[in-house]
């Protein structure tokens, strides 16, 4: 890996533009380049920025949207709702999400007056109803333990490619 790239230029590298509200790389993929960011509650512009964990690893990202096209959220919705173990892994997150966003927001409310606080994994306002299986599969990815999003990404095959997807980007592709 090359000292003169920072986490922030692969991000940026790894979305095709500017990461919005970035604090930090919150997990990595085996290959030690960043596969899921940490955001801000609200961007600088105060915002609202819902998604407190965001995939940015390609490989994952696209292996991600195809399990979305095939109904994967309306499934997992269903499996959440229909599973106590799964229920209570998505009620705990849902909780553990909200009080992380209120730590990060430091007090601060943003243009929302703090609306957006209390929103679930990635900006859910039904913790039964899940928005984007991204947004769960970061929380685990970023938070060991939520069994819901673990699930999730074990339909991801492989979980991470023979090679790493972003190499590439250390030298400016």
């Amino acid at each position: 890996m090359s000292g003169a790239v920072d986490d922030r230029q692969i991000v940026a590298r790894q979305l095709e533009r500017s990461p919005r509200a970035f604090r930090r790389v919150a997990a990595r993929c085996p290959y030690g380049l960043p596969a899921v960011t940490e955001q801000d509650p609200y961007d600088a512009e105060g915002r609202p920025f819902p998604t407190t964990y965001y995939v940015t690893c390609p490989h994952l990202v696209a292996a991600i949207a195809r399990l979305e096209a095939a109904g994967g959220v309306e499934r997992w919705s269903r499996l959440a709702a229909g599973e106590e173990e799964l229920a209570s892994s998505l009620a705990g997150a849902t909780e553990e999400q909200r009080l992380l966003r209120r730590e990060l927001a430091a007090g601060r409310t943003g243009r929302d007056g703090g609306d957006s606080l209390r929103l679930g994994v990635g900006g859910s306002h039904s913790p039964r109803h899940l928005k984007c299986l991204h947004a769960h599969a970061a929380f685990a990815l970023a938070r060991p333990g939520y069994v819901l999003g673990e699930k999730i990404l074990a339909e991801v095959e492989p979980l991470w490619p023979a090679e790493c997807c972003s190499s590439s980007l250390l030298d400016g592709g």
